[in-house]
C-alpha cells in the first residue's frame, strides 16, 4: 500500500480541519493508508488556554517517523508570512534524516491556513517547499485542474502551490466547502503521485 502522512501544527482549528479533508482525499485513492498526526506543541499549556487554542488529541509525530511514509503533507499556520515555529522546530530536529538521505525521493505537499488574503498565504506556501526540497522530496502542489481555486465568490484560500483557507484576522471564518474540497484534491493528488513513485521504485529494485 501507499503510505501517507498528513502532519500538521493547528492553534484554533483551521488547519486540522484542512488536515482531515487532506486524508479524505488521500484515502479516496485505492490502495492508501492514511496516518494523520500533528507536531508537538511548545507554547505552555497556560498561554494555550487564555489564548484561546482548541485542545487537539491528535496522536503526535516525531521527525523519524516520515521515514515510513511515501508522501508526506504538511500543514501549517501563518505567522508573518512564514511556517508555524513549531513546524519549523520540528523539521530543524530532522537533520539526521537529511545527513541519511532518509526523505529524498518522498513526495511532499504543503497547505496552510492565514489570517487574511494578502497576508503571506502564497508566501508561507512557496517558503515550506524549501525545507522540503532540501531533504530531496518532490513537490505536489493544488493543480488547476481543481477549478474551483480560479472562483472569484467569497473569500477562498489556495493557490497553485498548495490548499489553503483564510481564517480571518479573529480567526471566526471557517474553511470553506471549496477549500476544504481543494484539500480532499491536494490529498488524492499527492496519493497518486506518491503510488506512481512506490510502483517505479519497485520494479527497479525487482529489475
Amino acid at each position: 500500500m501507499t503510505r501517507i502522512l498528513v502532519l500538521y501544527y493547528s492553534s484554533y482549528g483551521h488547519v486540522r480541519d484542512l488536515a482531515r479533508a487532506e486524508a479524505e482525499g488521500a484515502l479516496s485513492v485505492p490502495g492508501t493508508h492514511v496516518d494523520i498526526r500533528r507536531v508537538p506543541e511548545t507554547v505552555p499549556e497556560p498561554v494555550r488556554h487564555s489564548a484561546g487554542y482548541v485542545a487537539d488529541a491528535t496522536p503526535v509525530a516525531a521527525p523519524a517517523d516520515m521515514t515510513a511514509y511515501d508522501g508526506i503533507i504538511f500543514g501549517t499556520p501563518t505567522r508573518f508570512g512564514l511556517m508555524a515555529a513549531q513546524m519549523k522546530q520540528f523539521l530543524d530536529q530532522a537533520g539526521g534524516l537529511w545527513a541519511s538521505n532518509a526523505l529524498v525521493g518522498k513526495v511532499g505537499a504543503v497547505f496552510a491556513s492565514t489570517g487574511s488574503q494578502h497576508g503571506g498565504h502564497e508566501a508561507v506556501l512557496l517558503s515550506a517547499h524549501i525545507p522540503l526540497m532540501h531533504f530531496g522530496m518532490l513537490i505536489a502542489g493544488l493543480p488547476y485542474t481543481f477549478a474551483g481555486q480560479t472562483s472569484a465568490e467569497g473569500i477562498l484560500g489556495g493557490t497553485p502551490y498548495g490548499a489553503g483557507t483564510i481564517a480571518g484576522a479573529d480567526g471566526s471564518l471557517m474553511p470553506t466547502a471549496t477549500d476544504l474540497e481543494g484539500a480532499r484534491f491536494q490529498g488524492a493528488h499527492v496519493a497518486r503521485i506518491a503510488a506512481r513513485m512506490a510502483a517505479g521504485a519497485a520494479r527497479e529494485a525487482a529489475a
